[in-house]
């Protein structure tokens, strides 16, 4: 716990930025890298938490894996050759390394325990191993496996066709991955596009993989060929600042590298719809992902409406998104956003208690929130719940109120951006 003052009110941001890796593409740089056979490296690696897991996670596993800096060297013999942990498989927060993983080890020669924090702990896992049991999945844990600590032993998997009840790449990237070593096609149909991070480095390792109107398909027995990934800046955290850079006075901030994958820019488009001041450069590039240098000024905000499709592209911004609503004006509301309840913490209530103590107009809906603005906030002392995305969210709010913010645990912010306050320190001239 460490607790920090923020007060950076009335105080302009400009320069550049590059903000770090991409969390989502991190943590499956490692997880193929360390499938293929052979030699895999990896540039702008996120030195976050999570992903600090899912390495020494397969290390665990006999996987050698080098790491300098945001640099990564895989080398593999294949999953056949795979050790079982002697250990305790340790997740941390990272409910992205449990539920991938989960998938994997559910066909491999591994049987493997894997345990996590006071949020692993928390966090439904029944959604996971429900369509990995269907695929033959020898899986145990807490309530028939609704929660972590979870047994993994691997076991042969035969094919599936799974319809998806939630929006959750998660799920579909576990499924996908178990797919892998299972006898036949499996086959998974999204109600709503999540990302696709999955799919497309499947795709650079070598796999065949057909998506075509939301179903996604992929024969199992293949096998991954050794590649170089590219990481781009995560636009989950390069939001905090296009916020930042939108609400400050007299702004402009400009974000190098940032991940412009559309099944993630929904952040994007409701800064657009709402009026910001934004430019998007493309950049030209031949790899998996897309990337780009996006610049934001000082905006004039409307509020608008986010719900339906939009949702799995924007669902880990939704706390940022809240409190740029606070500045805008007129009636922004969130609803079809139920998936914040299972996150690190129910962020709906997180995120409505904290803005309400800043004077914020905000109340909670069943799958959403509802705030009207824009309002000028006071300071206050403010809880992050142990939640990186809504540490940063109280952070940023301290450019808006009219006295200081104190976070209780600013240490939980490593998990996605170590170096997110020196980066905003930065931008202030």
């Amino acid at each position: 716990m460490t607790n920090k003052t923020v007060h950076i009110e009335n105080t302009s941001l400009n320069g550049t930025i590059t903000v770090p890796g991409d969390k989502s593409i991190s943590h499956r740089s490692i997880m193929f890298g360390s499938i293929a056979k052979g030699t895999t490296t990896v540039t702008g690696f996120l030195e976050g938490e999570d992903c600090l897991r899912t390495i020494e996670a397969f290390k665990q596993m006999g996987v050698k894996i080098e790491r300098n800096g945001s640099n990564v060297k895989i080398e593999s013999q294949g999953m056949d050759a795979w050790e079982e942990p002697q250990d305790i498989l340790y997740m941390g927060n990272s409910g992205t390394t449990t539920r991938l993983l989960l998938g994997l080890l559910a066909g491999s020669n591994v049987h493997a325990v894997l345990s996590g924090d006071e949020s692993i702990a928390k966090r439904p896992m029944k959604r996971v191993i429900n369509p990995l049991r269907e695929m033959n999945a020898q899986i145990t844990g807490r309530q028939d496996g609704q929660f972590a600590p979870l047994a993994v032993k691997g076991s042969p998997l035969q094919a599936i066709t799974y319809d998806m009840p939630v929006a959750s790449a998660q799920v579909k990237s576990a499924i996908l991955l178990a797919g892998l070593n299972a006898e036949g096609t499996t086959i998974v149909r999204e109600q709503e596009t999540t990302r696709d991070h999955t799919e497309l480095m499947l795709k650079q390792f070598g796999v065949e993989i057909a998506t075509k109107d939301k179903v996604i398909s992929l024969a199992g027995g293949q096998k991954l060929t050794a590649s170089h990934v590219e990481v781009p800046g995560d636009i989950s955290s390069a939001a905090f600042f296009l916020v930042a850079g939108a609400i400050a006075e007299n702004s402009e901030i400009v974000l190098e590298n940032v991940g412009l994958n559309e099944t993630r820019t929904g952040i994007i488009d409701v800064l657009q719809a709402m009026q910001a001041d934004l430019t998007i450069e493309p950049y030209e590039n031949e790899h998996a992902e897309k990337a780009g240098r996006v610049t934001i000024r000082t905006s004039q905000l409307q509020a608008t409406t986010i719900d339906g499709e939009i949702i799995p592209r924007l669902i880990d911004e939704i706390p940022i998104i809240a409190l740029l609503a606070t500045q805008a004006r007129g009636t922004t509301i969130i609803k079809d956003a139920e998936e914040l309840k299972v996150k690190e913490t129910n962020r709906i209530d997180a995120v409505v208690a904290e803005l309400a103590k800043l004077g914020a107009d905000i109340q909670a809906t069943d799958d959403g929130m509802i705030i009207n603005g824009p309002t000028r906030l006071s300071g206050a002392s403010l809880k992050t719940y142990g939640d990186h995305r809504i540490g940063m969210m109280d952070a940023i709010a301290s450019l808006v109120t009219t006295g200081p913010i104190e976070l209780d645990d600013a240490a939980c912010i490593a998990v996605s951006y170590p170096n997110f306050f020196e980066d905003l320190q930065g931008l202030i001239k």
